[in-house]
């Protein structure tokens, strides 16, 4: 199982993906955007889905018409560990 993150380790991770925003209270970092379409935001979701498997770590993911969101934090840890911030990181390269 991943381990949490201290309070130093995450404030040193969080400058590493400056585009989500971190969620105290639910433990968990948050980004969003818009898609030109819905079918855009699907296309998205499918990379992402397939980011996730290799790295055997998934994310909650809002679909709002052209808006998604996604959520990461380690449910099996009780909040963030590495493999929340590897994935941002691997997201951010699908948004950026």
């Amino acid at each position: 199982m991943a381990s949490l993150l201290s309070d130093e380790e995450l404030d040193q991770a969080l400058r590493t993906v400056p585009k989500w925003k971190y969620d105290a209270a639910e433990k968990r970092l948050i980004r969003a955007t818009k898609r030109q379409s819905f079918s855009d935001g699907i296309d998205l979701v499918r990379d992402v889905a397939e980011l996730a498997e290799d790295l055997q770590h998934h994310p909650d993911i809002d679909i709002r018409w052209t808006t998604i969101t996604f959520s990461l934090t380690t449910h099996s840890a009780g909040g963030l560990t590495l493999k929340d911030f590897e994935l941002a990181k691997e997201i951010d390269g699908l948004l950026d």
